[in-house]
């Protein structure tokens, strides 16, 4: 069902342009291949070395679910590589054959049936949803969940072989492990058949999914790097408006929540969506309480290609964020790109963003509790010294109260942090899986 790859090479170039990104000899076996030193976060202490020293008969291909569940083995801890090939669709029965959200249908659910019981106008606007309906909703959502959700244990790598390796659907479901790598990969349609009807989000109600395409809770040492992640069947822009909402069946591309430590996102593209990176989960409780100290996340030359918000959102963590490349549209919806939640210590430096001039740049930050965050070095609509933009002076002058610049650290893991008028030359040919040339 799986086969070993032994004393293969994977014939692969990973080059970057520049000197923040990674050179590797051809004849290099990508999944040996191990987080550099002070390659931010994730390069703390033992560093992040994945699956780099599997034995081979712990090196698989898989080109489909069930090859690929196997091959993580429920979690074993033994260190594994597993090269993905082609395209694996998780929503598929045990003989790979496709499933439609009608498949998933248990205890008399349907969306037509709930959409009539649990209309405003009938149910009003005061309780979220309860009753057979929504029992029949969550355990619907159960077997769907049961189909995508994706376990990762420790020391393990992940990546694709070739320029199309896709994952379509999944869930990588990271939680209490460590020494984990993923790259080269495309990941496509994560997305939740049963999103919840809540009227009591927000002043018109939200539809609320669940399933990230990429979710860390309690896990560290985390590298992940050249890949994309992106909605095409199942874009924004398709989907049905219910009781005036969007039908939002996306949740985050990558989460990282619940005192995970250690993570460094890199080289990754980042397209069409709403919530992106959502860094601490809880402002209070034992969640939150448990988050002081981590969650340190370091993030740098991204392509983050028309997303509306959480690019990212931190809470309580010391988040690096250098070298992106933000382009923001005419008529995309948009609401920020830097969440300063509570108690975060985001230290941004020389990003670029291009954004459509109705837009402003004190956009780019919204405050959710947090009281500071460093910003150095932002390029607005250009690569010249004209173009230069104090995002924190422009923040402050349009809301109350101020923001201070005092995050109390400086990042020293760090490989280079370039000039701002260079992430445009690197970021847009060399993000995403093989450093293909990004087209949109």
């Amino acid at each position: 069902m799986h086969a070993s790859l032994r004393c293969a090479s994977v014939w692969l170039l990973v080059a970057a342009a520049s000197a923040g990104g990674r050179a590797f000899a051809a004849h290099d076996e990508l999944g040996r291949q191990t987080l550099p030193a002070n390659d931010g976060w994730a390069a703390l202490d033992t560093g992040t070395t994945g699956g780099s020293a599997a034995d081979a008969d712990h090196v698989f291909t898989a080109t489909n679910r069930q090859e690929l569940v196997a091959a993580l083995n429920s979690q074993d801890a033994t260190p594994k590589i597993i090269y993905v090939s082609g395209t694996i669709d998780v929503n598929v029965d045990d003989g790979n054959q496709p499933l439609t959200c009608a498949d998933y249908y248990r205890d008399g659910y349907t969306l037509e049936a709930y959409l009539t019981a649990y209309d405003p106008a009938t149910w009003g606007r005061e309780d979220v949803p309860s009753g057979p309906l929504e029992d029949a909703r969550v355990a619907s959502q159960k077997v769907q969940q049961d189909r995508v959700r994706i376990r990762i244990g420790s020391n393990t790598t992940i990546v694709g072989l070739g320029k199309h390796a896709v994952i379509k659907g999944a869930w990588f479901d990271i939680r209490n492990a460590t020494n984990i790598i993923i790259r080269n990969l495309t990941f496509r349609d994560t997305f939740d058949c049963f999103p919840q009807w809540d009227p009591t989000d927000g002043s018109q109600g939200n539809w609320n999914a669940l399933y990230d395409s990429i979710s860390l809770r309690n896990s560290t040492h985390v590298w992940i790097d050249h890949n994309t992640f992106e909605d095409k069947e199942t874009a924004d822009e398709t989907l049905p408006t219910y009781f005036n909402r969007p039908f939002q069946v996306h949740d985050g591309q990558t989460d990282i929540t619940n005192a995970s430590d250690l993570v460094t996102v890199s080289w990754n593209v980042y397209r069409n969506h709403d919530k992106v990176m959502l860094i601490g989960s809880s402002d209070s409780g034992s969640t939150a309480r448990g988050d002081v100290g981590k969650l340190n996340v370091t993030i740098h030359h991204n392509l983050f290609d028309h997303v509306n918000q959480r690019a990212p959102r931190v809470r309580f963590g010391k988040v690096h964020i250098y070298n992106n490349l933000y382009l923001i549209k005419h008529g995309w919806r948009y609401s920020y790109s830097w969440g300063v939640g509570i108690q975060s210590m985001i230290y941004a430096e020389n990003n670029l963003f291009w954004m459509d001039k109705t837009q402003t740049p004190a956009e780019i930050i919204d405050v959710f509790k947090g009281t500071a965050i460093h910003v150095a070095g932002t390029l607005v609509n250009g690569l010249t010294d004209r173009n230069l933009v104090d995002l924190l002076a422009a923040y402050n002058e349009a809301n109350d109260p101020d923001l201070t610049a005092d995050v109390g650290w400086t990042p020293t893991l760090l490989l280079r942090v370039d000039p701002t008028k260079w992430v445009f030359w690197t970021v847009m040919p060399h993000a995403g899986p093989f450093h293909r040339r990004y087209h949109r």
